[in-house]
């Protein structure tokens, strides 16, 4: 058993503890959330000295392990550049749990991700979301798969109509194969349904789940234009969606708030690269969160490495989004918004536990980072 106790305990699930701790079972799951918990016999106890504590951070969007770091090509296994739809393709097949980015990332407050792949193809693949402490990704799964990766803009017009000159050169050629691969599942799942028993198809395969309502799409989505595309596709065949980057989002808050989908927002740090990117800026979340759309934050690493979420939320405070919110949006809305809430995203009795103690409060002192990082009950780094 391990117990955290004297330290300034922000749940996520309810009231901050001042004085408070956090008990946890030798099965790594939380046991108890409180104050006063009393050490039970033979319990390895940490003393939190005041620190701030939360549940470890969780990003829901992000390719770490299918992006290594300073290895050139190599170690970038997260685009199948080969054909636009590719929905076969399963992130869990290209994590490289060694490497350093995912210790950087836990140093960093972030313990869980939702990781996939890359914005290249119309369909990409699936995302999963894993714990990142571990050797074999196997072991580390949270849930697998969590969505289905689409793109919409630049990116595979790019890759395809410019790189390739073969299709999707276009927005509408881009919106075009989306919907043919989605009516030819939803033909194929009907054909087995009815035991015509169609020709087995892998692609077709996994795009069961998406058609079922399983699987939400998770669009690619940085103009407002294309925000717009990715919703009417998704009510077009009745399947679930999240809105990834939603870069313009706050231009066209009022509407995304009529339409529900959680926003996925990031990463707003760094230069526009390209032209999608114009209206980037840091006070997107507080707009959107104000206008009742529901919002996390995402780093989309290795665009902002996974360790620089807290600040990433702690830079969206600044622009004007409250403190609360700021640390939802790197918690528990994640959690909820993947699929996951059950097991992480806050400190509650039956969650798995993963607790940060940090140096000092990230949304306020700049370079904060964990002085321990708890994961699966377990201390995974230490200062």
């Amino acid at each position: 058993m391990l117990l955290i106790k004297n330290g300034y305990v922000k749940t996520m699930a309810g009231a901050d503890i001042e004085n408070g701790a956090v008990l946890i079972g030798d099965d790594g799951k939380i046991l108890e959330v409180g104050a006063n918990i009393e050490a039970p016999e033979g319990a390895e106890v940490i003393d939190a000295e005041g620190r701030l504590v939360t549940p470890g951070c969780v990003d829901a969007h992000c390719h770490i392990g299918l992006h290594n770091e300073a290895v050139g090509w190599e170690g970038r296994d997260y685009n199948e550049m080969i054909e636009p739809i590719t929905p076969h393709m399963r992130a869990i097949d290209s994590i490289n749990p060694m490497d350093e980015s995912l210790p950087l990332a836990v140093r960093g407050g972030v313990t869980t991700a939702c990781t996939g792949p890359g914005s290249a193809n119309v369909i990409g693949g699936t995302f999963v979301a894993i714990k990142l402490v571990g050797k074999r990704v196997d072991n580390m799964i949270v849930k697998d798969p969590i969505a289905m990766k689409c793109a919409f803009g630049e990116n595979p017009k790019r890759c395809y109509g410019q790189s390739m000159k073969k299709s999707p050169a276009t927005r509408m050629a881009t919106a075009a194969l989306l919907r043919e691969t989605l009516f030819k599942a939803k033909r194929y799942l009907q054909d087995k349904e009815d035991g015509k028993n169609p020709g087995f198809d892998m692609k077709l395969e996994a795009m069961i789940p998406v058609i079922k309502g399983e699987l939400p799409l998770k669009a690619h989505a940085h103009r407002a234009d294309d925000i717009f595309t990715s919703i009417r596709v998704a009510k077009e065949f009745g399947v679930k969606l999240t809105l990834d980057h939603c870069t313009e989002g706050a231009l066209i808050a009022d509407e995304l708030a009529k339409e529900g989908y959680p926003a996925f927002v990031g990463p707003s740090f760094g230069s526009k690269s390209k032209i999608e990117l114009l209206n980037k800026s840091f006070e997107t979340p507080a707009v959107l969160h104000k206008a009742g759309v529901p919002i996390s934050i995402i780093t989309d690493a290795p665009v902002i490495p996974l360790q620089y979420l807290p600040m990433c939320a702690a830079l969206a405070v600044n622009a004007g989004l409250c403190k609360e919110e700021a640390w939802k949006a790197i918690t528990i809305n994640p959690a909820t918004q993947i699929g996951i809430a059950d097991r992480v995203g806050s400190l509650e009795k039956g969650k798995d536990g993963d607790v940060i103690i940090w140096t000092n409060d990230p949304m306020t002192v700049v370079g904060s980072e964990a002085y321990i990082a708890v994961v699966d009950g377990k201390v995974a780094y230490k200062a």
